[in-house]
Order: C-alpha cells, then structure tokens, then sequence
C-alpha cells in the first residue's frame, strides 16, 4: 500500500486568509469572532460569529464564474488555489485525470438557498436564479475546484456535519492507497452566515449569547462556556502518494498515516456522554495508522465550546488514550475561530500539519475558568512549543458522525 504525504496548505479563516496570516495570529493567541456582518443581526438573540473578513472572490478567481458560486465553493476554489501553489503543482492535462477533489461541507450552500426562497415567495417563481440549484448543491465545492483548475479525476463533496473536513482526509486516504488517484485536493468548506441558520442554532440553544464581549464567547472547556460561535472558512491541503511527490520532487510537509470513521447513533445533536463511539474512532485510527497511544503527542480536540461536546470528548480520549491521555496537548483552535461546521476539521488538519513542521502547538484561548470535568492539558491561552512526531485531529458532527485523522512526521 503506498505511503500519503502532504504536500501543499491552503486556509480561509476569521483570523486570516492565507496560511501564514492564519498560523502567526493563531500562535498569538488571536480571536476572530465579532458582531456579525453579513446581514444585520439586530433582531436576532445572538448577533456573533466568525466571519471570514475582506475576502474578494476575484483576487482568486474569474468573477463571471464566481456569480455563479455560492459563498461556500468560493472559498473552497480560493483555498485550494493555495494549496495547489504551496505543492508547486501545475496541472498536466495530460495527466489531470490522476488528480482527485474531495472537498466536503456540512451545509452547503445555505445562503443561496435562503436568498432564492426569499425571491420566490417576495417576487414570484420567475425571479429564481436558474443558477439556484448549482449554486447550493453541496457537491458543488467539489465541482467547482475540478472545474477551476481542470481535475479530471474522482470529484467527492460528501456533507457529513461537524466531521466533514476530517472524513475528507480519511477518504483521501482510502483512495491513495488504493492507487486510484496520485493527488488529491482535500478539506472542508463552510459559509452559512445566514439569519436563519444562526437562528436555527440559537433556537437549538447550541450558541453562545455572550453579545457583549464577543472574543470571550468561544471558550472551549471553560466552566463558564455557554455554546458555540458559528463560523465560516475553508481548510485545504494536497494529499500525494509517496511515489508521486519524492518523484516530482516535491516538499513533503508530513505523512497522513491513518484515520477512521464511526456513528454514535444516539442523537441528533447532542453526543453519547460516556464517549463510546468517539473513542472507538481515535483507538480505530491508531490501528489504521500503526500507531500506539503513546506515539501521540498532540490532539485538535474537536472542542466546541458547548457544555455536553467538551466534556463528552474529554470522557473519549480519556477511555481511548489510558493513562497516556494526561500527557498530550489537547488545544481546541475554536477560542480562536468560532465554530465552522464542516471547514473545522479541514483547517484543524491544516494546523496540526503546522504544529509538526515548526513544533508549536497553538492555544486554547478564553480558557480561564477549570473545569473539573475537563481535566486534561488544554494549553490554556499560551502556545506551546514542543516536539510533536504525531498529531490527531478530531471531528464529530451532528448526527453522531465522528471522524479521525492522524497526521506524523514524515521519515
């Protein structure tokens, strides 16, 4: 079976919009969340959230194309224009069919879909965008990657909640080794900064109503924590077979080693409290990857901020990792960024990536008050620097959807 590598980065963030922007702010402990945006949140109970800001889809792309995007497969088009730059690969139509998309998200494209409801019932079924439905399908990230950049190989935009950007990997994974692609674009993209999915949220009683001090909402295993800030962004990286990268020459980052997927079936929202199912994904992906507990040295908890999420993953590294669970460094990049849904996992794999290369682990801002139910080393508000030979990224969605990477140093 051949060996994957990364290759190539690419992040649209609140907090940046490019990687290098985006790892120096999240090092420095900076936040992005702030009173929304992109409509005007007066009305509503909760008025936050992450915003991917100053973002121009034609500084990345031919703005006749972009009309026609959603939000959400703009960002995924930008992202992964870094990331294929970062990898140094210019696409080889000759060659274009070895090259696979898979590029996931929770939502889709939420804002469209809500714009062109509004249109039909405020001004008439004639008023509809013919582009409506290419616009919110949630395959068209995928699809509008390969169309942008010319990829004729497998296109996958699987929506899978909070755990899409991770189970983007684990596929890309699967399929590498099967020999079905030499590259893949790989990640997850979210834009549903929209009035009725924040309410919709907010309804649930999933989101964090700290109006007034927004940068202290996202507070991942505080005791005072109170939900999550919905967010938007994209995280993309290039997936490459051993063989294909050493023989192009290019700059290996790190190795994906493994992952692996499982379902609670138990809730639509909230997780099994005991860990269970999460568990068996983290204990699952370190046989995929040939790996033992104590080779992990750091975890990108999932981490949302809401009280039930944290304490229920604190529970599954705790049943999968033993006594070893007390000595990795367990930061939740969501202080930081808010919440963004199926880009989490994404740009959570694109930090671990990070904290291997340069060996730094980022913080988990806002952490001011201990849990005694989140008991484990969060690297409260500081970064950390540290040697880290293997890092696991986690990510759980509604629906009981639980997915793991694991990325090491390349050797």
């Amino acid at each position: 079976m051949q060996r994957v590598v990364v290759t190539g980065l690419g992040v649209l963030t609140p907090i940046g919009n490019d990687v290098q922007t985006y790892w120096t702010n999240l090092i420095a402990g900076e936040c992005g969340v702030a009173r929304i945006t992109a409509f005007d949140p007066s009305p509503l109970d909760v008025r936050i959230g992450g915003e991917v800001k100053g973002f121009d889809p034609k500084n990345y792309m031919d703005m006749k194309a972009a009309r026609r995007m959603d939000r959400f497969s703009q960002l995924a088009v930008a992202a992964a224009g870094e990331a294929l730059c970062d990898a140094g690969i210019t696409i080889d139509p000759e060659r274009s069919e070895r090259i696979a998309v898979m590029m996931n998200t929770g939502g889709g494209g939420i804002q469209t879909l809500t714009r062109e409801v509004r249109n039909y019932y405020e001004k008439g079924p004639n008023r509809v965008s013919p582009f409506f439905i290419p616009m919110y399908a949630p395959n068209m990230a995928a699809s509008q990657v390969s169309m942008t950049y010319g990829i004729h190989g497998p296109v996958r935009g699987s929506v899978a909640a909070c755990a899409a950007g991770s189970q983007a990997f684990v596929d890309s994974w699967h399929l590498l080794r099967r020999g079905e692609a030499d590259v893949v674009i790989a990640g997850g993209t979210e834009a549903g900064m929209d009035p009725v999915a924040v309410s919709a949220f907010a309804n649930m009683g999933a989101l964090s109503r700290r109006n007034d001090d927004p940068k202290r909402a996202s507070r991942p295993f505080d005791a005072e924590r109170d939900g999550f800030v919905f967010a938007e962004g994209c995280g993309a990286m290039i997936l490459e077979t051993e063989e294909h990268a050493r023989a192009r020459g290019a700059r290996i980052y790190c190795e994906l080693a493994g992952g692996a997927m499982t379902a609670d079936a138990f809730h639509l929202s909230a997780p099994v409290e005991d860990g269970t199912y999460t568990a068996r994904a983290m204990r699952n992906a370190l046989a995929a990857a040939c790996l033992n507990a104590e080779d992990i040295d750091h975890i990108s908890a999932h981490g949302t901020s809401t009280p039930l999420g944290d304490k229920a993953e604190t529970t599954a590294i705790k049943r999968a990792f033993g006594d070893h669970a007390w000595r990795l460094a367990v930061p939740s990049i969501k202080g930081a960024l808010g919440h963004l849904v199926g880009a989490a996992g994404g740009v959570a794999g694109v930090t671990v990536v990070k904290s291997i290369v340069n060996g730094i682990v980022p913080p988990t801002i806002n952490l001011e008050y201990p849990d005694p139910d989140c008991d484990l080393d969060y690297v409260p508000n500081e970064a950390r620097e540290m040697p880290v030979r293997a890092g696991m990224v986690n990510a759980f969605g509604f629906g009981g959807q639980n997915a793991v990477a694991i990325f090491k140093r390349y050797e």
